[in-house]
Parts: C-alpha cells; structure tokens; sequence
C-alpha cells in the first residue's frame, strides 16, 4: 500500500465485493488483500463474507460478498479504473448483465459526492435494495450516511435480509 504527501485529501469510500464461479470466497478473499494493497490507497476494514442469492438471471451459483472500507486519493474514475484492474486480474468477463462473475467490485459510496457519469453512478443505483450490500455495510458502517438516500438504518428497514447469510 503505498502512502501519499499529507497535503492529500484521503476520501472514505465503500466497495461491495461479489464473485459466484471460482472459488468464490477464495475470489472475494484475494480481493480483499489486493485493496489492500491499492497505491493511493489504505484499507481500514471489511465485513463478514456473506453467501446471498443471485440476483439476474436464473440457474446461476449462490454470490459470496463483502463490504470493505478504503480511504483514497484517488478521483472516482481513477479508484474506478483501479478496481476494474483488479477484476481483470480474476479474469472477469462481462458477457451478460448481472450474470455470473468471477469477481465484482462495485463503487458504492465516494465520500458524500453524488456522481452520474457514463462510467460511474456514486451511490451505487441498487445500494438501498440490496440486502447483500446493506447489511456488510451496516456491519461496518452502521453510521455511514448514503447521499441523496433515506438513512442506512431506514433501508435496513426496508429491505428484508432474505436468505442471506453470514459464513
């Protein structure tokens, strides 16, 4: 992990972690170490790694997720491009939307920015409906406030825990 001047401004962000093909947890885990490992970047801590079901299409593998908190100065794109490079290195392959994935990792908060880009949508659009995002987040962060959104407590609320579960 390597550190920048002090004259940086280092924002708290929050990445959801998912993989269901090989090996997840050992794909969820190794990634948890590679944010670690992230230049302009340090970790400061990550849920439980939870099994949830898929969300997409039918017929896919239960997901291994997480929630990890990094403090980075990094813009959003740049952390973007970061993670995307992690998930390449899992050979992730993007053939069908919200199918099965060696290794997600989505942005889900940047500080309190509220970004819409072709690229990138901080809060993350689905973080208020995912039981699999909101509670490692709440695990972690039961504090954390999501811009623009009810308070995490309030989607807690709304969004029922399901069949997920912690391993």
């Amino acid at each position: 992990m390597a550190e920048s001047s002090s004259t940086e401004t280092w924002t708290r962000c929050y990445i959801g972690l998912g993989s269901n093909l090989e090996h997840p947890v050992t794909q969820v885990a190794t990634a948890l170490l590679e944010l670690e490992r992230l230049d302009h970047c340090r970790a400061l801590v990550h849920s439980s790694l939870y099994r949830s079901d898929p969300v997409g299409p039918p017929g896919q593998p239960d997901y291994i997720n997480a929630v990890a908190s990094v403090e980075t100065t990094l813009s959003p794109i740049e952390l973007l491009d970061a993670l995307q490079a992690i998930e390449q290195q899992h050979q992730r392959v993007r053939i069908q939307h919200w199918g099965p994935r060696t290794l997600d990792l989505d942005l889900l908060l940047y500080g309190d920015q509220q970004i819409s880009s072709e690229r990138l949508t901080v809060p993350h659009p689905f973080i208020q409906a995912r039981n699999f995002v909101l509670y490692p987040l709440a695990e972690i962060a039961p504090e954390v406030h999501i811009p623009n959104q009810i308070s995490l407590a309030n989607c807690l609320e709304h969004c029922e825990n399901g069949t997920l579960e912690p391993i």
